[in-house]
């Protein structure tokens, strides 16, 4: 029996323990971001259609947020204090934890290649949701530098006076605008093809709502 003990113990301990492919903190702050960045992107379509950067782009009154400039400002607002100190809290984490370079790095051209490539005929792998493919690491880490400049022009446009260097920096008031806009542009194609790709793996969306 003792020698039966000793056998069975170390194929109890060599048992793999699961561990989520997203953690809590990861999970709660990235629908955070998600929420903040919905409501200052169709907020901002609002103020935008106030004073239009592009007088041939008007954004349709029936997809903005806050119904009259006021409102959608203080959406915005609301939203833009959110969206900042969450992305710090998951800056940090990220950073903190180690996941940042593990999960984005190493990174190359060639490999985003490869793997643009693969996804264009169909043959990219998505067994393994723990790990991102060279597209996805990309996609990621270009919105995540789009969001830090959404904030920083908008920072511009906002306390104009306040910032002086920050808004010469953007090139001035009105670019800074222009700025702002493209930037706000390239949210809204992010969030399309991401919307597109998590329906085409709906797993994905599991893992980042329970974590596995």
């Amino acid at each position: 029996m003792d020698t039966m003990k000793a056998t069975l113990a170390p194929a109890r301990q060599t048992v793999p323990q699961k561990t989520p492919i997203h953690p809590v903190w990861l999970r709660v702050t990235h629908w955070l971001n998600a929420l903040a960045a919905l409501i200052m992107m169709l907020s901002g379509w609002r103020i935008y259609d106030a004073s239009p950067v592009f007088s041939g782009i008007v954004i349709p009154p029936a997809i903005t947020l806050g119904g009259w400039l006021g409102g959608a400002l203080q959406w915005h607002f609301a939203a833009m204090w959110l969206l900042v100190f969450n992305g710090i809290v998951y800056l940090a984490l990220n950073i903190a934890s180690g996941r940042f370079m593990a999960k984005f790095f190493p990174l190359s051209p060639r490999a985003v290649l490869h793997d643009l490539l693969a996804a264009l005929r169909g043959k990219l792998s998505h067994a393994d949701l723990r790990q991102y493919n060279a597209v996805q690491k990309l996609a990621y880490l270009f919105v995540i530098v789009d969001l830090i400049v959404l904030v920083l022009s908008g920072l511009a446009i906002w306390k104009s006076v306040q910032f002086p260097l920050l808004r010469e920096l953007m090139g001035g008031y009105d670019n800074a605008r222009v700025v702002h806009f493209c930037a706000m542009a390239l949210m809204a194609a992010f969030i399309a093809v991401h919307v597109a790709m998590v329906a085409l793996v709906p797993r994905s969306l599991l893992t980042m709502l329970r974590g596995r």
